[in-house]
């Protein structure tokens, strides 16, 4: 049986200001009624599943457990993390739990900050990598690239598996620049690394055993001082502060050989800036997004957002205005990437 394994501990940095890290984004209902968190729940309804088993930082803890409780889902159990430590602690750390009451568990591991359209193929692919997982492989979803994105990660798929549905993994490759993006998309071997996952729990702590054994032993440690209180487990502070800091991807995924690619043929996006986030909002005949109280005059393809206080605007093109109570953002959407920045200097002075 598959558990769903939801990474919630994300701090959403790039939708400042409405993001923060006491209520990061994956919280948020930017797209609809729901969170991204309780989206990305909801989308597996359909599937035959166990409980879902969250990972997140420990502050979030309530915020977690009342989104759950809002849509009447009872997770297996709640993860808190001390503080982050990356996808590969959270992974090994829902392996090490999972393989406990069942040696033969795998994981079908889901970012809780994604929206994805075509629910149905997102199902059938699922059951297809589960082949794959099932034979030792771990397997991630490939996203057909539909533009020249620059921020996100890429994989190049090598052999074809099985007529087409799953691909050995030939390389993954980082952000790149624009001029390679354009020749990505051009390409027919190249798609986009989603960061979603599904593999035994067993295949996972092998390879991690192998490629990564100094954050397996320090995960294991922190298992070891494991304290269960209601629907949460808790780890030691200090302990846990002394696993590395890497993501599954370059830990495990980049070294291992038994990677498989699975092809997800849908609108998807991780909403990793307000950009992106503009481009799945609905638009008015000027091409703007306005939300909450807002006057826009003589204004174009632009993405207003008022919170607290009336927003007025004239003459403006291509910018991102967002009102809170703690604070002001105006950018261009071109800049949008730059938002990850101003936070980091915000936080140092």
């Amino acid at each position: 049986m598959i558990i769903p394994v939801i990474l919630c501990g994300g701090s959403g940095t790039r939708l400042w200001p409405l993001s923060s890290a006491e209520h990061p984004k994956q919280f948020l209902a930017l797209l609809g009624n729901t969170s991204l968190l309780q989206s990305t729940i909801q989308r597996l309804e359909g599937l035959d599943t166990e409980a879902p088993l969250l990972v997140c930082n420990e502050a979030h803890r309530f915020i977690v457990a009342e989104q759950l409780r809002a849509i009447n889902v009872a997770a297996s159990k709640i993860l808190l993390e001390p503080m982050g430590r990356n996808t590969a602690a959270s992974v090994a750390l829902a392996a090490l739990y999972a393989s406990r009451a069942d040696e033969k568990a795998v994981l079908l591991v889901l970012p809780s900050d994604h929206t994805i359209t075509e629910i149905l193929l997102f199902h059938e692919a699922i059951k297809q990598a589960n082949v794959f997982a099932e034979q030792g492989h771990l397997v991630t979803f490939g996203i057909q690239p539909s533009k020249p994105e620059t921020g996100y990660g890429y994989i190049r798929k090598g052999k074809n598996l099985h007529s087409g549905a799953a691909f050995e993994v030939q390389s993954f490759i980082e952000k790149p620049d624009l001029v390679t993006a354009e020749t990505f998309v051009r390409s027919p071997n190249y798609l986009w690394n989603s960061g979603m996952f599904l593999f035994s729990a067993k295949s996972l702590l092998h390879e991690m055993e192998q490629y990564a054994p100094d954050i397996l032993k320090a995960c294991k440690t922190a298992m070891s001082t494991e304290k269960e209180d209601s629907d949460f487990c808790r780890f030691d502070a200090d302990v846990f502060s002394k696993i590395p800091s890497l993501s599954v991807d370059y830990a495990v995924m980049e070294k291992t050989d038994h990677a498989v690619v699975v092809p997800l043929n849908t609108e998807w996006s991780d909403i990793g800036s307000w950009a992106v986030l503009f481009e799945l909002k609905p638009k008015d005949e000027n091409g703007n997004c306005l939300e909450g109280n807002v006057v826009a005059l003589s204004t174009k393809n632009s993405y207003l957002c008022a919170t607290h206080r009336l927003l007025a605007v004239a003459g403006i093109e291509d910018l991102i205005v967002v009102e809170t109570p703690d604070a002001v953002l105006v950018v261009r959407k071109d800049q949008a990437q730059a938002v990850k920045q101003l936070v980091e200097d915000i936080k140092t002075r």
